[in-house]
Parts: C-alpha cells; structure tokens; sequence
C-alpha cells in the first residue's frame, strides 16, 4: 500500500519545483522529503522523479501519481472530518494562517477564549501574507487561512476552498495633530494628492488599495517611505515623516500627537476573510475555530 506520507512529499516536490522548496514547505530536511520519494519509488517500481540540470521534474509516472493521489488525499480528509462530526468532539489540531493584523485583533483573542471552552483543540499559528496564505491552504498545508480583500482588489481563491466573511474592517489616514487636515471631519483622494504616504511595499494588497483610492484624480499616491508594520508606520508619522493609511483591526491605539482623520470618496473597506478546503467542511474543530472568528 502507498505510504501517504510519501504521497504528500511527492506532491510538495511537484507543487515547488525543488526537493529543497518542498522541504522547506513541509518542514523537513531535503534528506528527509528524498526518502520519502525513494520509497514511493519502491513501492511502485517506477521512476518518479528526473534531474533536469540542478533541479527535479516529475515523470509521466510521477505526475499521474500526483494527480490520483491528490484526489485520494482529499477523500481521505473528507473521511476524517465526517468520523470527527459524528463523534460530535471539538478535539484535534488546526493549523491556521493570518495576516498580521488580524493575528493581533481577532485571531489571537478569539482563538484564546475557545481553548477555554475546548481545552483538547490545539493551534499551530503562522502569520503569511493573504497570497501565501491561500497557496498554502489551497496545497494541503494549512487548515485554515485568515486573509484580506480590499474593495475591488481581487485575491483569487481556488474552487475546492470555501470562503467565510469572518470580518469587515476600515481604515483611516492617521497624521499628526499638527498637520493641516487634523480635525477635518473628512478627507478624499483629491484632498491628498500633495501628501507623502508611508505605505507597505508595492505589490501587497494594502498598497494596490492605495493605488486604487487615486482612481480619476489624475494622480498616483506619492509615497515616502515603506514599511510592512502598521506599528512603524505610526512611529514615522509621529516622527513627522509622512501621513498613513492604517485599518482599525490590530491597530495600536492612537494617542498625541496622532490623530486620525475619515476617508471618503472611497471608503477604504476590506472584507477579512477565513479559507479552508471543502473538504474539511464537516470537521467540528473547524467549525468551531470559524465559529469564534465571526463572532
């Protein structure tokens, strides 16, 4: 009988190109991850893997594999999650991924009041950005990943997960208390096409938002400074060194000299969302860990 230990490290080497990627993917050595391989190879009498150059690919034989074997990994976890229902049990582990705002604001409070209710439930928490987030679970990696979706910014989502509005969020331009639009009731693209921003790096979700708010002011977003942390973006205003478009979920309070100010014309709105694979759909842990994330 095929080892489904081995299965999934085939699958990972298929999915990251690398026996390196896919051990560093699953948490293993590459010694470890080639193993595995090697003896799927036995079992099945058939070569799985060839070296092109530096790297592996799979054979014909390796990704049909692959492709059968992914639909019995999935079967396999279906199974596990009905015998879970039936059992009525809020038991087992669940590896969940989230942004790092919403690890701070909603996952962490949650998650820690349902061990209370559910002391056999454990965790294993990573925080990824929302691309990764969706990959990893899409791949089998993760059990849950907590992601985000500004306004129209699309962040596509595979068809086998499911997708739970867990939490809606905005944001407003922080500046200090100082500066000319402090006290305005509210402030709109137009009034900001001056202004200096501190913004996350470009290609993240929160920047394109940035970039989609200068839609028809002729104008893009001038930007002054990066960085990731929401935190660092509150000590650079403070500094005086910009103005800063900040979500109110995991926000550190705002204290002088900061103030924050409403944004219009659009609203900057995100939909904070929970992914799982539909396969996982009956398991009680799930449900529960959904369960407290919405409420």
């Amino acid at each position: 009988m095929l080892n489904l230990d081995a299965l999934t490290a085939l699958r990972a080497v298929s999915e990251h190109g690398s026996v390196s990627a896919a051990a560093t993917s699953l948490g293993f050595t590459p010694s470890a991850v080639s193993q595995q391989v090697k003896r799927l190879e036995r079992q099945t009498g058939v070569a799985l893997l060839e070296r092109v150059g530096r790297g592996v690919i799979l054979t014909g034989a390796g990704r049909h594999l692959v492709d059968e074997g992914g639909r019995l990994l999935t079967d396999l976890e279906r199974l596990e999650s009905g015998l879970h229902r039936l059992s009525g049990d809020v038991t087992g582990h669940v590896r969940l991924a989230a942004f790092s705002t919403a690890m701070r604001g909603l996952v962490a409070p949650r998650l820690g009041e349902l061990r209370l209710r559910h002391p056999e439930l454990t965790f294993s928490l990573t925080e990824t950005e929302p691309w990764d987030t969706v990959e990893t679970v899409a791949a089998g990696r993760l059990d849950i990943g907590v992601v985000h979706s500004w306004g129209d910014v699309p962040l596509h989502v595979p068809d086998h997960l499911e997708r739970t509005v867990v939490a809606r969020d905005v944001a407003d331009v922080v500046v200090r208390e100082d500066h000319p639009l402090a006290g305005r009731g509210r402030v709109t693209p137009a009034d900001l096409v001056e202004e200096g921003w501190i913004a996350t790096p470009e290609g993240t979700i929160c920047r394109q938002w940035l970039h989609r708010m200068y839609v028809g002011t002729g104008r893009s977003p001038r930007i002054a400074h990066e960085s990731l942390e929401y935190d660092s973006h509150l000590a650079l205003v403070r500094a005086g060194l910009g103005i800063a478009l900040v979500p109110r979920l995991g926000r550190s309070r705002i204290e002088p000299p900061l103030t924050t100010v409403a944004a219009a014309d659009p609203v900057p709105t995100r939909e904070v969302v929970a992914v799982h694979r539909r396969s996982m759909a009956a398991s009680p842990a799930l449900q529960a860990v959904l369960a407290a994330l919405t409420g």
